[in-house]
């Protein structure tokens, strides 16, 4: 029949619906749970070995391209949507995050290695096994290209991958698992701070050097404290303050800071006052009559890249910008900051001024709501031709980023640093789930359908066997004791230290499911900021200690 000719025989055809067929199974069985607990998009995985193992051939070359644009998809939409959150990750916490998950690598190295010189498994197949539980393809495919040159046999060393490949993968989200509940309770929730967030807060000026100081000269003599004086409380009044406002004793001024400087600013201005300004249900146009206060969204391209200095507000139109949220992060609205397309702005001033301000930060959603196409493909190209980069470290052959590392790079980047290109950068945060959502199900799918067709047979070898307890001790024992030093004795969050581990272990299928269960960015953040170190350290180290032991 013609159906069985479509579904069997390779075409292009055939391709897409097999692929479309084992997402959608995948997906279907991804919102099953048991005792609260799933693998989420993982089930796309089993799904395509399945399909797999039950015969259905696939067009190679079909295959080799929906696995590599479906990673490229994902790693360069996750390092777009990170990218804007990435820095201030990476200069607040992030070089310990990325000790902690070199950690990982290390311990995993020296097991393998131990493993090799007690002589319990052959150096060609621990290497694939060290892959394999790593989930780590480039690295696999660095050692294969070194055992070649050497004249050794690397036929093994795939073979070793594909079965501990799915270890690798289902082994961190179970190691997650089995310890997230003892990890949540030694959870310190040190993230939550958000130490370069914006915090509302409130002083009264008793300090007698301020007096008669206009705000401006208060400011440049504060020991480079960052603050905004959002209202100014006198007699009765409220007054919009500028740099020209000059402070009397008593006055009470609201001001918009980071939390590390409250006690500073308390040495500054004389009396901390103990409300709490930073609840959710505040009526901020109840508070003061003739002020209103908005969130206005920024949609207007040609503010995009600009400093808030640079738009003169406060002169032009009489209106205060307290703070700025981006994503999930509140930031302080100080002179020097940059805004992007996506930034909600909360302004304070008459409504006159206000509706000005509006108009020209446009505010209009819809226009947010169609992602930038070009941005998205023109920075696939560029993490592309990153990736490509030969680098040369002394070896006897260049490396490079690869399909996952140069547009992973290349994400952030753009995220991070577009608006200063004027590159609009902004996906709603809908659209970018979608899309990595695709390219992680394409991904998947290839896995399983590539894994799929020797895999049973593979597994019941005696020699496999050994293969899959190596590689579930390598995949355990070092997350297991990192993740003990990152909660206890680094005070990192179980949402945090989750990412970490994933980027280390480069593993996204364990970071759908840390997001499908934990609210925020923190773990997308956290695997962002260590995983192209940690991936490209697992390419150099199996290069390094190929060579090393055949040399």
């Amino acid at each position: 029949m013609w159906i069985v000719k479509l579904l069997t025989e390779p075409s292009a055809i055939q391709a897409v619906i097999v692929l479309s067929a084992v997402c959608a199974l995948g997906l279907s069985l991804a919102k099953f749970r048991f005792r609260g607990v799933s693998l989420g998009i993982t089930f796309v995985f089993f799904a395509g070995i399945l399909a797999g193992a039950l015969g259905l051939k696939l067009d190679p070359q079909m295959v080799a391209y929906a696995e590599s644009f479906g990673l490229i998809l994902f790693v360069y939409t996750l390092g777009l949507q990170v990218g804007p959150g990435f820095v201030t990750t990476f200069k607040h916490g992030g070089t310990w995050l990325n000790i902690l998950s070199l950690t990982v690598v290390i311990i995993g190295t020296i097991m393998a290695v131990g493993i090799a010189l007690m002589g319990w498994l052959p150096f060609a197949d621990l290497m694939g096994v060290l892959c394999g539980a790593t989930t780590n393809t480039p690295a696999l495919g660095a050692a294969q290209q070194t055992l070649k040159q050497l004249g050794q046999p690397s036929a093994v060393a795939a073979l070793s991958c594909a079965v501990t490949y799915p270890i690798g993968m289902v082994g961190v989200i179970i190691v997650l698992v089995i310890m997230r509940g003892w990890l949540q309770r030694h959870d310190h929730g040190e993230e939550n701070d958000h130490s370069e967030e914006a915090y509302i807060t409130a002083y009264c000026v008793r300090n007698p050097a301020l007096f008669g100081q206009d705000i401006h000269e208060v400011v440049h003599h504060s020991d480079h404290a960052k603050f905004v004086v959002s209202r100014i409380w006198r007699e009765g009044k409220v007054i919009l303050p500028n740099a020209t406002t000059v402070l009397q004793e008593g006055d009470r001024l609201l001001i918009i800071t980071l939390k590390s400087q409250v006690n500073t600013l308390t040495t500054l201005f004389g009396e901390h006052e103990e409300q709490d300004w930073n609840k959710d249900n505040i009526d901020w146009n109840a508070i003061d009559a003739h002020l209103i206060s908005r969130h206005v969204l920024i949609t207007r391209p040609s503010i995009n890249g600009k400093r808030l200095r640079d738009l003169n507000l406060r002169l032009l139109h009489g209106v205060t910008v307290s703070r700025v949220k981006r994503t999930d992060l509140q930031l302080l609205a100080t002179p020097d900051l940059m805004l992007r397309m996506g930034d909600r702005v909360t302004v304070v001033g008459n409504e006159e001024g206000i509706e000005k301000v509006v108009t020209l930060l446009g505010n209009e959603v819809k226009s947010l709501e169609e992602p930038n196409m070009v941005t998205i493909f023109l920075g696939i190209v560029l993490g592309l031709l990153l990736g490509s980069v030969p680098i040369h470290f002394g070896l006897s052959y260049p490396i490079s980023l690869g399909l996952a590392g140069g547009p992973i790079i290349m994400g952030i980047i753009i995220g991070a640093y577009g608006p200063r290109l004027h590159m609009v950068a902004y996906t709603t945060q809908s659209a970018n789930l979608m899309l990595r959502s695709l390219g992680l199900s394409m991904y998947l799918a290839c896995l399983g359908l590539d894994a799929g067709g020797d895999f049973l047979a593979t597994v019941m070898q005696p020699a496999a066997l050994k293969w899959i307890g190596f590689a579930a001790l390598l995949t355990a024992l070092p997350m297991a004791i990192v993740a003990v030093i990152a909660v206890v004795y680094r005070r990192k969050s179980f949402a945090t230290t989750a990412g970490m581990l994933c980027g280390a272990m480069a593993n996204p299928i364990a970071l759908g499911y840390v997001n499908d269960t934990v609210e925020g960015d923190q773990a997308s953040l956290a695997y962002a900021a260590v995983y192209p170190l940690a991936m490209f350290l697992r390419v150099i180290i199996a290069q390094i200690i190929v060579m090393l032991w055949f040399g």
